[in-house]
């Protein structure tokens, strides 16, 4: 876990879920950070981004519903973009977070991209984390393969071992303890004292079968952060985005920076130094324009 201090924050969703956040302090003068996790991650996954800039600045990462400490929806029909847009938009109300800078790794930049569909005077800028309007099909099938399987293990070192088995391709760089620590952002300790995976495992029923997994042209969406700051990134090995979807990004969204992240896929953990950099780069942008 991350010695970075935080407190635990709470909001409530339309439908009466009760949903948490981690809230890490930083400057008041500055939009705050809001980092939105991918379909099975949670707020831990932003760990070594809330490390890098808590402090200068202002960082909130939620747990969409279903996942790490918010409530598992009652109805698991509610597990679509559309719901965790809903969410989002309420947390931003609730706490008075006013213009925010998203950050959001793959389901979380396709939550940015709607964000900034709907009203993107919200966004004082904008990172999307290794996923575009158009997904690739066979990075889909991929993650139709194991979300929701209910997989547990009976150490740590265990999972870290399952992990690296099944994901080698991803992060080839990893040694042992990046495993481990991989591990520790994806699974906790279940009630009956085995290591799973930390959401509802009824968030894959909505996910659904081959072309009802994304109903949403985000084209339009997309070029609405044309204006602001604005970073994608992009795994070099994603099977998620493709380089010339990647590349098509650039060319929607004018000022838009691309970086391309080597030697990982999908996604980016955030604590490569190539996404830090650039992150940082955003953020200098940002400060810029609040401080104008």
């Amino acid at each position: 876990m991350s010695d970075t201090a935080y407190t635990l924050g709470t909001w409530k969703s339309g439908d009466g879920l009760t949903l948490r956040y981690r809230d890490y302090p930083g400057r008041e003068d500055r939009p705050p950070i809001l980092c939105i996790p991918g379909l099975t991650r949670n707020a831990r996954d932003f760990e070594p981004l809330a490390e890098a800039f808590s402090g200068e600045w202002r960082v909130r990462c939620p747990d969409l519903r279903g996942r790490g400490e918010s409530d598992y929806a009652k109805d698991p029909g509610s597990y679509t973009p559309a719901h965790y847009l809903e969410d989002i938009e309420a947390l931003i109300a609730q706490a008075s977070l006013g213009k925010v800078v998203a950050i959001g790794t793959s389901l979380g930049g396709i939550i940015t991209m709607l964000l900034a569909g709907a009203d993107p005077e919200r966004l004082a800028g904008a990172v999307i984390n290794d996923i575009g309007p158009v997904i690739e099909e066979d990075g889909l099938e991929r993650i139709r393969d194991y979300v929701g399987q209910g997989r547990s293990y009976p150490t740590w070192m265990h999972a870290a071992w399952a992990l690296r088995d099944s994901s080698s391709y991803i992060y080839p760089a990893f040694e042992t303890g990046d495993w481990l620590r991989y591990a520790k952002r994806l699974m906790c300790v279940s009630s009956g004292g085995r290591i799973t995976f930390d959401y509802d495992m009824k968030i894959a029923e909505p996910f659904g079968q081959p072309g009802e997994d994304m109903t949403y042209d985000l084209w339009p969406s997309l070029r609405k952060l044309a204006g602001r700051p604005a970073l994608a990134l992009r795994g070099e090995l994603s099977d998620l985005l493709s380089d010339s979807t990647f590349r098509r990004m650039g060319e929607e969204v004018e000022g838009m920076e691309l970086v391309t992240v080597p030697g990982v896929g999908h996604a980016p953990t955030l604590e490569e130094p190539v996404a830090l950099d650039a992150i940082a780069r955003l953020l200098g942008r940002v400060a810029q324009g609040s401080a104008a």
